[in-house]
């Protein structure tokens, strides 16, 4: 299973940040809804949900920064691998991190469990 789209579902009643990680098992033929969109400006929307295999959830105090919010870059510009499809927001840290989350399109599902793992994080899976 390969990333194809980080969708921000937004705050929880504890102030944490809610993200769906969603995965698919054949990422050539994927393509959304104003993901040519320049800049993207918070218009992409996720892939078909009949290309979705997996998608993972993530509740965490991180907020990552999210390519279809860019307002420099197209969601495309990910899948081209200009720009991760999301990373972790630095603003507000004292200092830089001695690691930064962020994430490629097309990156297998293994190696997202694992960057997270590192943080304690972990992907809860829906069924």
């Amino acid at each position: 299973m390969k990333l194809v789209f980080i969708n921000e579902v937004g705050e929880n009643w504890k102030g944490l940040n809610i993200y769906e990680f969603l995965f698919s098992d054949n990422i050539e033929d994927m393509d959304g809804e104003d993901w040519d969109v320049i800049p993207a400006s918070g218009r992409p929307s996720p892939p078909n949900s009949e290309l979705i295999n997996e998608v993972g959830v993530l509740t965490t105090e991180f907020k990552f920064t999210l390519v279809q919010n860019s307002d420099t870059f197209s969601f495309w510009d990910s899948v081209d691998g200009v720009v991760s499809i999301g990373w972790e927001d630095m603003s507000g840290y004292d200092e830089y991190p001695e690691s930064r989350l962020h994430f490629e399109y097309g990156e297998d599902i293994e190696s997202i469990k694992d960057k997270l793992y590192e943080k304690d994080l972990i992907l809860q899976f829906k069924k």
